[in-house]
């Protein structure tokens, strides 16, 4: 192997997850990263071949025996699908604000850009453009993969002006719930609504601010 100063049995006789672990290596992980520890990409099939690590998708792996994260699925479709945005019931869960909505995965792309092929999971995929794309949308990181997400007022409005998709209770119920948290407050809330417009929300943000 490329670098011959790397004893690579140590590694895979035994204890070889326990010790990417300590030395830092995410749950998930590209083969860059291997690099901290003192291995080079081109040590992933032996890896593979002893079963400490496993491959979810191109340029990702997985070690074989550390449970998954909170989000571990969102880390997997946010890698497989780059560049989309977590939304919906899936940002409210992110976010701590109660959804009763079926466990779907719900991810945010392009208005004409192809959906992804995650067969493996229950993603729903809804289409953003325009504003919607960008405004308030921020970057996030599910077990070491790089991701998008909107905020959590975002989110919140989006309930409301996506009703259809989103459901349509998902407003009202996010929107009580984001502020008994207070993880959201009227003055975002009234921000966003400005900028993606939502009839419902507008006449329920005026009602309380009487």
């Amino acid at each position: 192997m490329p670098d011959r100063h790397v004893d690579i049995l140590r590694y895979l006789r035994s204890g070889a997850a326990r010790r990417l672990r300590e030395k830092g290596v995410p749950s998930l992980f590209r083969p860059s990263q291997l690099r901290d520890v003192g291995l080079t990409p081109d040590h992933i099939p032996a890896l593979i071949r002893y079963g400490t690590v496993e491959r979810v998708c191109r340029g990702l792996y997985h070690i074989v025996d550390e449970d998954p994260t909170q989000h571990h699925a969102l880390a997997i479709v946010s890698a497989r699908s780059p560049g989309s945005i977590v939304c919906l019931h899936s940002a409210l869960h992110v976010h701590g604000i109660r959804s009763r909505a079926p466990a779907l995965l719900w991810l945010a792309i392009p208005r004409h850009a192809r959906a992804p092929r995650l067969p493996d999971f229950p993603v729903r995929i809804v289409r953003f453009s325009g504003t919607a794309w960008h405004f308030d949308v921020i970057r996030a990181d599910f077990a070491g993969v790089p991701a998008r997400i909107t905020t959590p007022a975002r989110t919140v409005v989006d309930c409301f002006r996506l009703g259809r998709v989103a459901g349509p209770d998902a407003g009202l119920e996010a929107f009580r719930d984001a502020l008994k948290r207070r993880i959201v407050t009227i003055a975002e809330l009234a921000r966003v609504e400005g900028i993606l417009g939502s009839r419902r929300l507008r006449v329920l943000l005026a009602a309380h601010a009487a």
